[in-house]
């Protein structure tokens, strides 16, 4: 069951993120749930140490551990967009 609900709230932070960046029409719905997973991986390393608390990676469901989720799924979808940017010229 763990599973499922991580997935779902990826999806969901993956999406907000999305959003966010504007990016929403590019993306479905798995590369919103990667986005959102991979997002708080990165959010765990690199903001999890500066915020506290954890992400949900580690069935931490606080609101602490997703606001530091999201801004990783956003951190994210930033540097694909620079990259993307790069890659076009």
């Amino acid at each position: 069951m763990g599973l499922i609900i991580w997935l779902i709230v990826g999806g969901v932070l993956g999406w907000l993120a999305s959003i966010v960046m504007k990016r929403d029409g590019q993306q479905g719905i798995l590369l919103n749930i990667v986005v959102g997973i991979v997002g708080a991986f990165l959010g765990g390393f690199l903001l999890s140490p500066l915020l506290g608390g954890g992400t949900i990676n580690v069935n931490d469901f606080s609101v602490n551990s997703l606001i530091v989720s999201f801004l990783g799924a956003v951190i994210l979808l930033a540097i694909v967009n620079l990259i993307k940017r790069g890659s076009v010229r």
